[in-house]
C-alpha cells in the first residue's frame, strides 16, 4: 500500500508530491499530458492585482512559503526555473499614479508596491508617465519546472504515464484501489480536466483560455517585466513571452488567429520596434467563478481529495494549496473556507 495516488502532474500535481516527498510519505503520480495550461502558463508570481491596484488573496503567506520550496526543488534536482525579476507597471496617466500611491498607503500592499516613480528611459516604449515597481517578484519557468519534476518522478519510479480511468475505482475499509494500486488516499490534480471527474465535476470549474506569445525584439532592451494591458517578459536571447488572453467560452487549447491579433495590438500599444512572432500557444486555465481554488475532501468518500482551480496564479498558490491540504488530509486540520469546497455544499442549502 501507499499513502497518496495523485492524478495530474501540473503545478497542482507537482506542488502536492513535493510535499509528501518532504514528510516521508510514499506516493504515485498518474498523468497522460492531455492537458498544457501549466506548461503554456505564463509563471509570474506577483502579489498585487494590477488592474484594481488590490492584494492578492494570502499574497504574502504564499510567497514566504513558497519560493523558499521552490528553491529546495532547484537544489535537489540541479536546476534554475525561478527568476527574480521586476514587474513595472506602465501608468497611462497622472490619475493612475495617484491611484497607486493610494493603494501604496494601505498597510497590506505597502509591502508590495514601491512609493517611487521610475523615469527610465527603454529603446522602443514610451512612458510619458512613467512606470511604478512591485516589489518580490518573479516568474517560475512552468515548462523547465514540469519537465524537469517529471523527469525526476520516472526515474525515481515515481510516475505512471497513462489516462486515469475513474470506473477502476473501488473502495475498501482503510483505503482506495485503482487497477492494482492500492492507497491510502487519492488526491485529484487534474486542471480543466476535471470535467471528465465522476466524483467532483459537479463542481463549478469554469476555464478560461489563455494564448501566448513568444516574440524576438532584438531592438527591445527591457531587463523587467513590463505591464499594460498584457504582459511583456523577457526570456533571455531577445525573446521575451506576450500574454495573456482571456476567453470564457472556447475551451480548447488550439491557438487562435483572434487570440494573436488581440496580443499583437496590445504590443503595438506599449512598444514601436519591429518583432517577430517566433511561437504562439494556447491552454485552458482552471478557474473558478469566485476566484477561490477547489480543495478538500468528498463529501461521501473520505480517501478522495481535490486540489484544483488554481487559475491564472498557480505558481503562487501551488505549494501554498498543497501543505493545506496535506495537513487537512493528515492531521484533519480545518481548510480556509474561502478555499474548502464545502463553501458550495452551503450555496445549495
Amino acid at each position: 500500500m501507499i499513502d497518496y495516488l495523485i492524478v495530474g502532474s501540473g503545478i497542482a500535481g507537482i506542488c502536492f508530491a513535493e510535499t509528501l516527498l518532504q514528510n516521508g510519505k510514499s506516493f504515485l503520480v498518474v498523468e497522460d499530458f492531455s492537458s498544457s495550461s501549466s506548461k503554456v502558463a505564463g509563471g509570474l508570481y506577483n502579489p498585487v492585482i494590477l488592474k484594481r491596484f488590490s492584494q492578492v488573496w494570502q499574497a504574502k503567506q504564499q510567497l514566504e512559503y513558497g519560493l523558499p520550496f521552490y528553491a529546495k526543488i532547484e537544489e535537489r534536482l540541479k536546476v534554475t526555473f525561478d527568476h527574480k525579476i521586476p514587474v513595472y507597471r506602465k501608468f497611462a496617466s497622472i490619475e493612475e499614479q495617484n491611484n497607486w500611491f493610494q493603494a501604496a498607503d494601505k498597510p497590506t500592499l505597502s509591502p508590495f508596491l514601491s512609493t517611487r516613480i521610475i523615469q527610465k528611459d527603454y529603446k522602443s516604449i514610451s512612458s510619458e508617465f512613467g512606470f511604478g515597481e512591485v516589489l518580490h517578484t518573479g516568474y517560475v519557468d512552468t515548462a523547465v519546472f514540469i519537465n524537469s519534476y517529471t523527469a525526476y518522478l520516472e526515474i525515481s519510479n515515481l510516475f505512471l504515464n497513462e489516462t486515469f480511468d475513474y470506473s477502476e475505482i473501488t473502495f475498501l475499509d482503510d483505503a482506495v484501489k485503482y487497477k492494482d494500486i492500492v492507497a491510502k488516499h487519492i488526491i485529484f490534480a487534474e486542471g480543466f480536466g476535471l470535467q471528465h471527474n465522476p466524483y467532483f465535476n459537479q463542481l463549478p470549474l469554469d476555464g478560461t483560455k489563455g494564448e501566448l506569445l513568444i516574440i524576438k525584439a532584438p531592438e527591445l532592451n527591457l531587463d523587467v517585466v513590463l505591464k499594460s494591458s498584457i504582459f511583456i517578459l523577457p526570456i533571455g536571447n531577445d525573446l521575451f513571452k506576450v500574454g495573456a488572453t482571456y476567453n470564457w467560452d472556447d475551451k480548447t487549447d488550439t491557438p487562435t488567429e483572434e487570440g494573436k491579433q488581440e496580443l499583437i495590438n496590445g504590443l503595438k500599444e506599449l512598444i514601436d520596434c519591429d518583432f517577430e512572432i517566433v511561437e504562439h500557444f494556447a491552454g485552458v486555465r482552471p478557474t473558478v467563478n469566485d476566484r477561490r481554488p477547489l480543495v478538500g475532501t468528498h463529501a461521501d468518500f473520505d480517501r478522495l481529495h481535490i486540489l484544483n482551480g488554481l487559475g491564472t496564479r498557480g505558481v503562487m498558490l501551488g505549494p501554498f494549496l498543497a501543505r493545506e491540504l496535506f495537513n487537512h488530509v493528515e492531521n484533519q486540520a480545518p481548510l480556509d473556507m474561502q478555499i474548502d469546497i464545502k463553501r458550495f455544499d452551503r450555496k445549495k442549502k
